[in-house]
């Protein structure tokens, strides 16, 4: 799932793009991808886009109306879902275009690989509206050390699971929590009532240079270009930990370990987060018991 740094880059290259620009027309070609009935998607179509904006892991297009209250589109990508821009009235080939968004200089198109078929607009009147959809999460990068230790401190769950509960933490999901928690030297499955005030601030430190260092990177790498359908990806080979499995760590060498559940893996280092521990996998290590390596010797 596109998280901050990947959203924050969507948004460069929609403001240059769509911001100032009539939408002359919304082509909805899989029903399901609309999830909202009134207003319906048709009321923004010969009007002008004023803004765009990112809520929480979401992105929306703030539509200019007559009438008092605001019209915003709002796209949440979820795990597959992308954009692209292509030429006026283009579509995406094989079966991933979902809808598209005419302008007179281009179109832009929100694309889904796979079958699931997660992603989703919805059309909403109004900013109650719009705050309706917001998870709540503390937006880090512009929040001080005592906020971010309050959330952090409010519910009691692993780190891994607080960093990417979006009631906590806006924009933070798999992948940048694995970097995030490499950065800060700190172990995914701590739990967060055992942490003292100096892991904390390492965390916060941590938290914000990482969103901050791949933004800055993602800017340099795309500029003016919009982001191509390979280009959003969760797996980037300058990552330290996440997707690395077995791969040796940057900064001490030992093989990347992993903890497997559901769809998503956590991915650490044992010997820079864990004290050497390799943590349980769940289902692999119950299944080779006395033979999983408890320790990173074992390896």
């Amino acid at each position: 799932m596109p998280e901050l740094p990947d959203i924050t880059i969507y948004l460069d290259a929609l403001e240059r793009r769509v911001v100032g620009c009539v939408i002359e027309d919304v082509r909805i070609v899989s029903p399901f991808v609309l999830r909202s009935v009134e207003p319906g998607v048709e009321e923004v179509v010969g009007r002008s886009v004023v803004g765009v904006r990112r809520v929480g892991k979401r992105i929306v297009l703030k539509v200019d109306t007559k009438e008092e209250e605001a019209l915003f589109v709002v796209f949440h990508l979820m795990i597959a879902g992308r954009f692209r821009w292509v030429q006026r009235g283009g579509k995406v080939g094989g079966k991933i275009g979902l809808a598209y968004f005419d302008f007179a200089d281009g179109t832009l198109a929100l694309t889904e690989a796979g079958t699931q078929k997660r992603a989703s607009i919805q059309v909403v009147r109004g900013v109650a509206a719009l705050a309706a959809l917001d998870p709540g999460g503390l937006e880090v990068l512009t929040a001080d050390r005592d906020a971010f230790a309050d959330e952090l401190r409010r519910e009691n769950h692993t780190l891994k699971r607080s960093l990417t509960d979006p009631r906590l933490f806006a924009g933070i999901g798999n992948a940048y929590s694995d970097e995030i928690l490499h950065a800060a030297r700190l172990s995914p499955i701590l739990l967060t009532n055992k942490m003292n005030d100096e892991q904390i601030t390492r965390l916060y430190d941590a938290t914000r240079a990482t969103l901050t260092r791949w933004i800055e990177r993602l800017r340099a790498e795309f500029g003016d270009k919009f982001p191509g359908a390979g280009d959003i990806t969760a797996f980037r080979p300058d990552f330290a930990v996440h997707g690395r499995y077995d791969k040796p760590c940057p900064d001490c060498g030992t093989p990347v370990q992993r903890i497997r559940y559901a769809e998503n893996e956590t991915n650490y280092c044992p010997q820079c987060q864990t004290g050497g521990r390799v943590l349980a996998d769940r289902s692999l290590s119950r299944l080779l018991k006395d033979d999983w390596p408890r320790r990173v010797e074992d390896l």
